[in-house]
């Protein structure tokens, strides 16, 4: 993508009616290197996030607690989902939750604007209905369970809950008549929905035929009220869609809006079908752009299954942040996870790639050669002499992981990205070793030599400081004041990521500061009292 460009990103919308766990933090995380890539890279970026808050599990959830639906949407709100942000370093533009006025005004507007071009009529619909998905289920999506509390019921294959039949007079949308239309999307934009996997899935859903949508509900009141019948609320994924748009001025603010839209939307696997079909059948209606790209992203198993508080298997973020840090926490989950598919989280696996990855690959590396910098030469970055063929092979590896990881990011491959920018640090190890600078500065004769040892060391990590500050932002500002910024991130030349592989950026006669460990050691005790 080109500098400049807009690049709007938006995470789904969550429900409230729970804590959050590190299942939705995936998604938060991913969403935020994305954004945070394209700011540094001098994009017009935007990335939205926020909650869920109406429909009938919310409604259930709060009058099994006692209180009303908004003011369990506030607790909660306020309580955990704002705070998880703050867990895990999100830097979102905005957070928009679906009972702010803001949304609620527009989603009338959009749904006036539907009816009155008829696309929207009234009638009568009877189905499985699952409160957990919020979504009328067809057979399909069934099965009959043989086993425990609900032995000979039909349960819902998501929530292994029971479905419950209801019959309503509703408001429907004419889905089906945008059948054609989504098709040819689909093949005129085979990267419209990605993964491949989840393309392919959607494909066959819309071939086997859409039907009408519900679009209403009578039997309770916590929605949106229907602007021509108040008597209906809206159905909670009907509107929830609605705030991608809703957010960035649909109906009130034109600029802010064209400025904006369309946005690359991150969503779990589960709910692609919403954001792939209903959603850009939904904007077709309207007369809008859809979506740039919808990527539905695997999920996180525990124990072999999905993450999920009802099964006791939801782990909150904090109980891996308290002790291994945010940054270990981003960086885990999007090196050790190859985006798009499912990927199993173990404490082991966590604690080793800290130990191996962080603290002894990159965390160490970063302390010695800014320790080396500050012993021989008084802490100022010395002049380079000329380049022989190992340092050459530097800027090579530098050149080479900058490019790839830019062009990983554009594909949505973040695991990709990163694996591209770890070359760098495991070049760099293998070079100090082959090099021993240590060595070189016993001996004046080979202080020229070991000047451009420290130069081609430190300006690598340079470019790890630019490309991992999406992926680790507290951990690359320290190392980016250690390299002789004063202000943090953005006082040296560029930290432009998509100039990354330049060389020679980091001008000689900076000075370094001092460096304390980037991940530091974390003591037995401590680590079993996280798993």
């Amino acid at each position: 993508m080109p500098s400049g460009e807009s690049f709007f990103i938006a995470t789904p919308i969550f429900y409230v009616n729970d804590v959050p766990h590190i299942g939705h933090a995936y998604t938060e995380v991913a969403a935020d290197v994305l954004a945070r890539w394209h700011r540094q890279g001098g994009d017009d970026t935007w990335l939205l996030t926020g909650t869920d808050e109406h429909g009938q599990k919310i409604l259930r959830t709060a009058v099994a607690n006692g209180v009303e639906p908004k003011q369990w949407a506030d607790r909660l709100v306020e309580s955990a989902w704002k705070p998880l942000l703050e867990t895990i370093d999100i830097a979102n533009d905005d957070f928009i939750r679906t009972t702010d006025e803001r949304h609620e005004s527009a989603v009338r507007i959009f749904l006036q604007k539907l009816y009155d071009d008829g696309f929207i009529y009234s009638g009568e619909y009877e189905g499985y209905y699952c409160v957990g998905c919020e979504e009328y289920k067809q057979l399909d999506d069934l099965e009959l369970t043989e086993v425990g509390d609900y032995a000979g019921q039909l349960v819902c294959r998501i929530h292994s809950r029971p479905v419950e039949i209801l019959k309503e007079k509703n408001y429907f949308f004419r889905m089906s008549q945008f059948e054609e239309q989504l098709l040819e999307l689909y093949a005129a934009r085979p990267d419209f929905v990605q993964p491949e996997s989840v393309r392919n899935e959607i494909v066959q859903f819309v071939r086997q035929g859409l039907s009408d949508l519900s679009i209403s509900r009578s039997s309770f009141d916590w929605g949106i009220k229907i602007p021509w019948d108040e008597t209906h609320v809206v159905y909670v994924w009907f509107e929830a869609l609605l705030n991608y748009i809703t957010a960035i001025g649909y109906g009130v603010d034109d600029e802010q809006f064209a400025r904006r839209w369309p946005a690359v939307q991150l969503v779990g696997k589960d709910i692609a079908r919403f954001h792939a079909v209903i959603w850009p059948a939904m904007l077709m209606a309207a007369g809008l752009p859809v979506p740039h790209r919808v990527f539905g992203h695997g999920w996180l198993l525990v124990g072999g299954e999905k993450m999920s508080k009802s099964k006791l298997t939801g782990i909150a973020p904090n109980q891996i942040t308290d002790t291994f840090g945010s940054d270990a926490f981003r960086y885990y989950f999007l090196r050790a996870i190859t985006f798009g598919q499912d990927g199993s989280f173990s404490w082991e696996d966590l604690s080793a790639r800290y130990q191996a990855e962080l603290a002894n690959g990159f965390g160490n590396l970063a302390s010695r050669v800014v320790a080396m910098v500050n012993r021989y030469e008084g802490g100022t970055l010395p002049e380079p002499g000329a380049p022989d063929e190992a340092d050459l092979a530097i800027q090579a590896v530098v050149a080479k992981a900058a490019a790839d990881a830019d062009a990983a990011i554009e594909r949505l491959a973040i695991h990709e990205a990163i694996a591209a920018i770890w070359t760098i640090v495991d070049e760099l190890n293998g070079y100090i070793t082959e090099q021993e600078p240590w060595v070189l500065a016993k001996d004046d004769a080979t202080r020229p030599r070991l000047r451009t040892v420290l130069y081609t060391a430190s300006e690598g990590l340079r470019a790890l400081a630019v490309l991992l500050s999406p992926v680790m932002p507290k951990a690359t500002a320290k190392l980016w004041t250690a390299l002789g910024a004063e202000a943090g991130l953005g006082a040296l030349p560029s930290n432009d990521i998509r100039d990354a592989g330049t060389w020679g950026q980091l001008p000689p006669g900076s000075q370094f500061g001092a460096l304390d460990a980037l991940f530091p050691r974390i003591d037995e005790a401590a680590e079993s009292g996280a798993a």
